[in-house]
């Protein structure tokens, strides 16, 4: 007979491991986001769950479930920061934002800019006098016909961004728009640093006498940028050659493709 003290007896638990639920019950809150805990047990049920109500509220604050942000209204093909994670191809983040300038006779500019995050490839860099939805749609069609649909695309709340064109846009490419919030540019950190480099090496150094000069060297600083320039962050490469067209988040299917 084996002695041992009773304060060295403890009792096993043989509840088992409720990893499965927490992820099934993750999967729920991120596909119907506006489902609390009620609606995920009842569906928990539906699908064979043996598991109660208590249950599933106690995984639900544990797991923060309760703290998601809601996407605003129509909105169904964007999400407000949470979670991310840093690109691991290209195509697979893209940021944008504008920079304002203008001619040396006196009339404003708006630069529309737009940066892989994981490439540092910068497939836009466009001056107008201004710019509508319509024309952030026209912009964007185009450059994706030539280097592929980013699964998604980081922008702040202007106007332009926010606007019913591009959201519709984002919907029928299956392109998610992840904004920043109000008043937090680090949000979009990476925009911010290609804007500081473009201002400090482009704006800066000419003066733009018309429009379709603006057009000229900025576009002639956005290939010495891509195919030219050495970037510390990605080991001293040019972001062209970083560049994986077969990793690009392909145009929609048609469709009748299913």
């Amino acid at each position: 007979m084996l002695r041992a003290e009773r304060s060295s007896y403890h009792y096993r638990g043989r509840r088992a491991d409720q990893a499965d639920l927490k992820k099934r019950m993750k999967e729920v809150a991120e596909t119907r986001v506006r489902y609390g805990y009620r609606r995920i047990h009842v569906l928990l049920r539906r699908e064979g769950w043996d598991v109660n109500a208590k249950r599933v509220y106690r995984l639900y604050k544990e797991m923060g479930l309760q703290l998601r942000h809601k996407p605003p209204k129509r909105r169904v093909k964007a999400k407000l920061r949470e979670g991310r994670c840093a690109a691991s191809c290209s195509n697979e983040v893209w940021a944008m934002d504008f920079v304002h300038d203008q001619l040396a006779t006196g009339p404003k500019l708006r630069i529309l800019t737009v940066v892989d995050t994981f490439s540092r490839f910068s497939p836009a860099v466009v001056p107008r006098f201004s710019f509508r939805a319509p024309d952030v749609v026209e912009v964007l069609e185009r450059v994706c016909s030539e280097v592929g649909y980013p699964a998604s695309i980081r922008v702040d709340q202007g106007s332009e961004l926010i606007s019913r064109e591009l959201h519709l846009w984002a919907y029928t490419r299956n392109v998610t728009l992840d904004f920043s919030r109000p008043g937090k540019p680090t949000d979009n950190a990476f925009i911010e640093s290609f804007n500081g480099r473009f201002r400090a090496e482009c704006l800066n150094q000419h003066w733009f006498m018309s429009l379709g000069d603006a057009v000229r060297k900025c576009e002639a600083w956005r290939r010495d940028y891509n195919e030219v320039r050495p970037h510390s962050a990605i080991g001293n490469k040019t972001p062209i050659s970083l560049v994986n067209r077969s990793a690009a988040h392909g145009p929609p299917l048609p469709a009748d493709a299913g």
